[in-house]
């Protein structure tokens, strides 16, 4: 059942029937072909009318074809416009040569001989008989021959191209005769020819395969054909080739099936939980637009409130000052009653009466003279301002639930003994409840290794039990809720070529208290230039030089393979680091020079030239040089002999790794975990790490992570 979705049409969809294969290497029926290619002259004809464009019943040309038959149409039009004659239109072969293959949507080239130059893929077909046979089982394929009513077929003759019973086969290929002797099958509707010709060259059999184009072709087609150029195998060589590589191929799918199958196991506990958290976050926005929908309810309730209030104190206002101007209208009978009182003679009864008359007359005049409402009717300062917010719930969206992308820093992440991940959020607000870190292997074959997942609780984390020389992707996302971050950019970090080798300076084996510091933990070593040095400079003549003061460590090595890794200081002046066996060590301690040498006496008589070259070619260890930022690669017969080229950048951090068993050593850049320089070194005795400094320099030797890495709070 699942070899179906490989035996079908990417046309018609269905079964394919004479399947057809295009340079590109996919399958088309051969009725499909005819048909597309029909569609695109009759686009162009026809002005690429929709209805010309579904005249096939079998097939359905989507938008997208649309275009590209639009493409091909105009590519054609030129072409006739330039003198190009095809086939009639009633022909019954196709005049475009180029097709849009519904396989890998590319519009391949046909070339001159269009359909007619394409092979038949008798392969797919017998495949495709089969599973129909498989399919069919109960379905009889019968007798072309017999008399009705016919009998069921038992045998198909590939050289006749039928079908016959037992009784029919007999009549029809009698013994003694040339038809005794064609080739027969198991019952089958599918006739293949017994021997493949070459479509440009009809009458010529397929010997020889055409590497460039990746097609069979004949002794024609490579003599003076369109691949006289081209690389070419036998067709035995071809065969026996992609067989092997095929074999190899479906060996390796079935050997990986358990891993497949817990790709599909992961697969599908992805897709439960994308259903899970999809359903909660659509709980979550929910949530959210219901508390923002009830802080809008409240501020409306609120207003409304203020509004009302506002309008009743005003209407209040309003209306007393309404019947005061009420009661002027009255005063009508005020005035006709003064104007009876000014009648009064008597002076002393006018007063009597005109006084209180006068207030009322006086508050009447001054109300007229000075009108204004008592209250405002607008209600400009209730008006709700909403643009800020308007354009604020218009930027409303998911945006990661304000969680932004962590990023790795790579600065503070390493790998030594373990891998210590740290990583920040570049805002420094909203951080995740939550961080999920992935790692993954990745393998120099090729192989997709599956992603590992940590949950962490803080910005960094330490990883143990990683392989030794390998290369690991890392990856970090924030959740908060059920809103997770997009994934950080990966980075990639690469383990120590073998398993870390843990030491520290020895204090007692030759060591010079008085040109080198230690610090209290030993793992890191200073030089400076003493007093005895200051005193020394009295003997100073023409030159001199100081001595190196070497340090080893504490701890030997006897066999395996080992790594340790250092930091050398910036301002160091010369550094040298490598390895010295147990059985020269004391030669070692012992071949330091005096702080001057007789060779700067001036009648020493030495030559320094030659006392250089005996300086370097005497030393009983093996290390390489360091000094001003430097990495100097020691001179060899296969080091290179432009000096230039053999100075490198000094890294951040150097690496050494000890190989006792293959009797190698080798320097690298801990960083990246690049080897710079191996050489051969005897490992007869107990291997020490070594280290010699001359003026201004400092060693700091790598510590190794532990899990105290990944408990620290993010802002200490």
């Amino acid at each position: 059942k699942g070899i179906e979705r490989e035996l079908i049409c990417p046309a018609c969809k269905e079964l394919f029937t004479h399947p057809l294969i295009l340079p590109c290497q996919h399958n088309v029926c051969h009725k499909c072909v005819k048909e597309i290619l029909f569609a695109f002259e009759d686009s162009f004809a026809d002005g690429g009318s929709e209805s010309s464009n579904q005249s096939s019943p079998r097939i359905k040309i989507c938008a997208s074809s649309m275009d590209r038959i639009d493409r091909i149409s105009r590519s054609a039009s030129q072409r006739r416009s330039f003198g190009w004659r095809g086939r009639k239109r009633n022909s019954l072969t196709p005049r475009s040569s180029l097709f849009p293959c519904p396989g890998c949507q590319r519009d391949i080239d046909l070339g001159e001989r269009g359909i007619n130059g394409l092979f038949r893929n008798f392969t797919l077909e017998t495949i495709v008989e089969r599973y129909r046979q498989a399919a069919r089982a109960a379905i009889a394929i019968m007798c072309y021959f017999c008399k009705p009513p016919p009998q069921e077929s038992t045998k198909s003759c590939l050289d006749c191209r039928a079908s016959y019973c037992n009784e029919c086969f007999k009549i029809h290929h009698p013994w003694g005769t040339v038809k005794a002797q064609h080739e027969y099958v198991g019952p089958t509707t599918n006739f293949r020819p017994k021997i493949l010709m070459c479509p440009e060259h009809e009458m010529e059999r397929v010997n020889m395969y055409c590497e460039i184009c990746r097609r069979p072709v004949c002794h024609l087609c490579k003599l003076g054909g369109c691949h006289a150029n081209h690389r070419v195998t036998t067709m035995s060589t071809a065969y026996k080739t992609l067989k092997e590589k095929l074999s190899k191929d479906i060996e390796y799918l079935i050997s990986k099936e358990s891993q497949v199958k817990g790709h599909i196991t992961q697969l599908d506990l992805l897709l439960k939980e994308t259903e899970c958290n999809s359903e909660r976050a659509k709980e979550e926005a929910l949530h959210s637009f219901e508390k923002l929908s009830h802080v809008l309810e409240e501020k409306k309730s609120a207003a409304l409130r203020a509004i009302e209030v506002s309008k009743n104190l005003r209407l209040e206002k309003l209306q007393t000052q309404a019947e005061e101007y009420q009661g002027l209208l009255e005063n009508n009978g005020l005035v006709g009653y003064a104007q009876e009182v000014l009648k009064e003679t008597d002076p002393s009864c006018f007063v009597q009466t005109a006084k209180q008359l006068h207030v009322r007359i006086q508050k009447a005049t001054e109300s007229l003279k000075s009108f204004r409402p008592a209250a405002e009717t607008t209600f400009e300062d209730f008006v709700v301002d909403i643009a800020k917010q308007e354009e604020i719930l218009g930027d409303l969206s998911f945006h990661f639930n304000g969680l932004e992308i962590p990023e790795i820093n790579e600065e503070q992440s390493r790998m030594y003994n373990k891998a210590l991940i740290s990583w920040e959020c570049p805002g420094k607000t909203d951080s995740a409840d939550i961080y999920v870190l992935e790692y993954q292997k990745l393998n120099r074959e090729g192989e997709s290794a599956t992603w590992q997942e940590i949950e962490v609780c803080s910005k960094r984390k330490v990883i143990s039990d990683l392989d030794e020389d390998s290369s690991y992707a890392f990856r970090v996302r924030g959740y908060k809720g059920s809103i997770c971050s997009p994934w950080s950019r990966e980075v990639i970090l690469h383990t120590p070529p073998a398993p870390v080798f843990s030491f520290l300076f020895d204090d007692k084996c030759g060591y010079n208290s008085e040109h080198l510091l230690l610090n209290p933990r030993r793992t890191s070593v200073e030089s400076r230039a003493g007093f005895p040095l200051l005193l020394a400079s009295e003997r100073m003549q023409v030159g001199c030089y100081t001595t190196l003061d070497y340090i080893i460590g504490d701890t030997g090595i006897a066999k395996g393979k080992h790594f340790w890794a250092f930091r050398v200081e910036a301002y160091s002046y010369l550094v040298k680091v490598g390895v010295v066996s147990s059985n020269k060590i004391q030669k070692l301690f012992h071949n330091t020079h005096d702080v001057t040498s007789p060779r700067y006496e001036q009648d020493s008589g030495h030559d320094s030239g030659s006392e250089d070259a005996f300086f370097d070619s005497s030393q009983p260890f093996t290390l390489v040089t360091l000094g001003m930022k430097k990495f100097f690669i020691p001179t060899t017969p296969t080091a290179p002999k432009d000096p230039e080229s053999r100075i490198l950048p000094l890294p951040s951090h150097l690496g050494i790794c000890l190989d006792c068993d293959k009797g190698k050593v080798g320097f690298y850049d801990a960083g990246l975990m690049k080897c710079l320089y191996e050489c051969e070194v005897d490992c007869s005795g107990i291997m020490y790490p070594a280290f010699a400094l001359m003026g201004g320099a400092a060693v700091h030797l790598q510590e190794a992570i532990t899990a105290k890495y990944g408990e620290y709070h993010d802002d200490i």
